[in-house]
């Protein structure tokens, strides 16, 4: 599998992420800086990750949603290529109208860093078919604006289609429904706030991140 990972300014997940992809794929990903215009060629999964894009300013993702290198990101997506955002990465897939919704500040109001319990409600897509009978997971918040908003109607219709993939068993930001992570309608594109590269291995606390990884390898 050939992964890109997203660089913008103010993120701080970066790394992370593609520790994570390497270890859990044995793929080493591409590191691709928001101001380029294009995509590494053949890339299979592109990840935008966690962090502070521009500081957070005007709306979480608002700005790194009109950085150059998400025309390749919206293009590529396009084609069916699997796009995951992580945290701030959910908020600038949002924001670039790759996935329905926003994400408000959290309903407490403060910023949320701990470990959470997730159903993974639908395990027939690519980034959740590793899971198989595994029906809970665990990975890690660490979000101030976290918190899924949609209208009713998005939200029966996210619902509906099976397009609602991880789940909060203990909502900790106020989402609706206790929503965690979507897809589009196509399937190739993953919103969701929970870290998967903070949950790759073991010693981590969980390993459960590795298989969301894993899975697109194996669709790759």
């Amino acid at each position: 599998m050939k992964s890109a990972v997203v660089v913008f300014p103010g993120s701080n997940c970066d790394r992370d992420c593609a520790v994570a992809i390497e270890r859990s794929t044995g793929s080493k990903p591409e590191m691709v800086w928001h101001g380029d215009s294009e995509l590494p060629a053949g890339t299979d999964l592109i990840v935008l990750p966690g962090g502070f894009s521009y500081g957070d300013y005007l709306r979480c993702g608002a700005m790194a949603a009109q950085s150059p290198v998400m025309r390749a990101v919206a293009q590529a997506a396009g084609r069916g290529v699997a796009v995951v955002g992580i945290c701030n990465g959910f908020q600038i897939l949002c924001e670039a109208g790759l996935l329905p919704g926003s994400l408000l500040r959290n309903a407490g109001l403060k910023y949320v860093c701990k470990a959470v319990a997730l159903e993974v409600t639908n395990a027939q897509t690519r980034f959740t078919a590793g899971y198989g009978q595994q029906r809970t997971a665990t990975m890690t918040v660490g979000n101030g604006e976290g918190n899924f908003f949609a209208d009713e109607e998005t939200l029966d219709r996210l619902e509906g289609e099976g397009r609602v993939v991880f789940r909060y068993l203990d909502n900790p930001n106020g989402s609706a429904r206790a929503i965690a992570g979507i897809v589009n309608e196509a399937g190739n594109v993953l919103g969701l706030m929970p870290h998967p590269d903070r949950a790759f291995e073991p010693e981590l606390g969980s390993a459960d991140g590795a298989i969301l990884f894993r899975s697109v390898a194996g669709s790759a």
